[in-house]
């Protein structure tokens, strides 16, 4: 007897439709899985044996044959293993073949039965969703994630009898419970407030610019001067996640397994940090499978790169296109993905190998030669993708002594959502959602210049030797600071601040 049961696949942060089809016909003993199965799905029949004798119900000694279609892709995991069980058993006539092809089914076998959660169910669901499906039957395990789609109908399970009993109903009381997004926005997980932060004022106020236009942040300075812990507060000022961005940070967490399973959604901005040891594979996704890496997991929220020179160069040179279009296309001879990757990065260094050239404290033990080639780590064309070069130095002993309370985060981020509140409705009919993404036709009509300020532009381009990528984030960076100021032109003092954010990578990095 033959049944074809409906289940889904994964490529990149999309899903796609896989028929798994039993057929059973009398024979030698044997089981087969045919269509492109990988290692994880061909090992799937021992726990697919296992579940099905050890949950009280037969497993036929007949010959087997299960194919995955389309043939011609790729089937990865052990998220097909519930969709196999439950065509076995319908084949068979221990389960009712007619209900079982209205669901779509995902999940993983114990060998005692049990179905176990898997990674990737939010945009598995979104994608069936998108293409019409109405039902899906998922891990219990999943709840937590699936909970958060709606226009569906989505059905839980523990064990393969469960779902055997859920088979016997035409209306399953198993219904997993919508969850609502608003209700998990209250979960306060940021890393520090910017009132903790004691001087560093001018630090400060760039990376507010940066928070409200999106803009990408290098700090410079010497060791202890305060540049981790103003990146890790960072994050408190920016604005809140919309349910659509949440959905696709989601998305990539879930593909990656780090989805906190207790939640089952992302509801504040991601912080990645990787150490300077990580790959690039590690940064830009990869491996056997082509999961999503650190640049990914930081989509629509931060990426920190601490001592960013100590990073080999190949591996930060990769970040060029992903700063640049906002997503990265991970390329292996058996698949290429396409992973969204719009951060904000905020990278910080020492100026020299000892970190304290140009230090108005220390004396630098460095050579010329020396910070030269520490310096020439990182390329010029990396440095013009980043908006804002700040110097950080040390602090003053009067700022740590002092009693007064720095300025809240949450004071800060009430200019931000000011800042964004004006970019949102600029940009309203658009994808755009910050100054940094502007496309070209938006930047020649939301960044022009009266005369004295392209004058200052100008000579501003000329003695520094910029690029013309440079030129243009000053632009960006000014219309910002402009927002900031609840301005609808650009004016002499906001092009002029952006220019200065501008000057230390001629003074470093020569």
């Amino acid at each position: 007897m033959l049944s074809k049961i409906k289940s889904f696949g994964l490529k990149g942060i999309d899903g796609y439709l896989v028929d798994v089809e039993v057929d059973i016909h009398n024979g030698l003993p044997s089981y087969e899985t045919v269509g492109l199965p990988d290692t994880a799905v061909k090992e799937g029949r021992e726990r697919v044996r296992s579940a099905i004798k050890n949950s009280g119900l037969n497993f036929p000694a007949v010959k087997i044959i299960v194919n995955l279609a389309p043939a011609n892709t790729k089937k990865v995991g052990a998220i097909y293993d519930l969709a196999i069980a439950t065509g076995i058993l319908a084949a068979t006539g221990q389960a009712d073949v007619r209900i079982a092809e209205k669901y779509i089914i995902l999940g993983e076998l114990g060998l005692d039965g049990k179905v176990r959660r898997i990674n990737g169910v939010m945009p598995i669901l979104i994608s069936a969703k998108q293409k019409g499906f109405k039902k899906i039957i998922v891990p219990k395990g999943n709840e937590k994630e699936a909970s958060f789609i709606s226009g569906v109908d989505i059905y839980s399970v523990d064990c393969l009898n469960e779902l055997v009993e859920m088979l016997k109903l035409e209306t399953p009381d198993n219904l997993v419970e919508s969850n609502n997004y608003l209700n998990i926005l209250n979960d306060e997980r940021i890393l520090g407030d910017f009132k903790n932060v004691k001087g560093q004022t001018s630090a400060k106020r760039a990376l507010e610019i940066a928070a409200a236009g999106g803009h990408n942040v290098l700090m410079i300075g010497p060791p202890g001067s305060g540049k981790t812990m103003l990146a890790k507060c960072f994050p408190s000022i920016l604005p809140n996640l919309t349910f659509e961005e949440a959905l696709e940070v989601t998305k990539i967490h879930s593909i990656a397994g780090v989805l906190d399973n207790s939640i089952g959604i992302i509801g504040h901005r991601p912080f990645r940090a990787p150490h300077h040891t990580a790959s690039m594979v590690a940064l830009t996704g990869g491996g056997p499978n082509s999961k999503p890496g650190e640049i990914s997991l930081a989509h629509n929220g931060v990426l920190f790169l601490d001592e960013m020179p100590e990073y080999p160069r190949n591996v930060v040179e990769v970040l060029r296109q992903p700063l640049e279009d906002g997503q990265i296309v991970v390329s292996r001879s058996a698949l290429t993905v396409e992973y969204p990757a719009s951060f904000t990065l905020i990278a910080s260094m020492n100026p020299c190998p000892c970190g304290y050239y140009g230090s108005k404290k220390h004396e630098c033990r460095c050579t010329p030669s020396q910070i030269h080639r520490y310096l020439n780590k990182l390329s010029g064309p990396l440095m013009d993708r980043i908006d804002l070069h700040i110097e950080v130095d040390s602090v003053e002993y009067s700022d740590l002594n002092s009693s007064t309370e720095a300025e809240k985060s949450k004071d800060i981020k009430s200019r931000v959502d000011f800042a964004r509140k004006i970019q949102n409705n600029r940009f309203d009919s658009s994808k755009v959602h910050n100054n940094a993404s502007m496309t070209h036709e938006q930047f020649k009509k939301y960044c022009k210049l009266d005369k004295a300020s392209e004058q200052l532009l100008k000579q501003a381009f000329e003695s520094l030797n910029l690029s013309a990528r440079a030129h243009n984030r000053i632009l960006k960076v000014a219309r910002t600071i402009a927002d900031l100021d609840g301005s609808e032109d650009i004016k002499l003092d906001h092009i002029a601040e952006a220019i200065q954010y501008r000057s230390l990578d001629r003074k470093y990095f020569v």
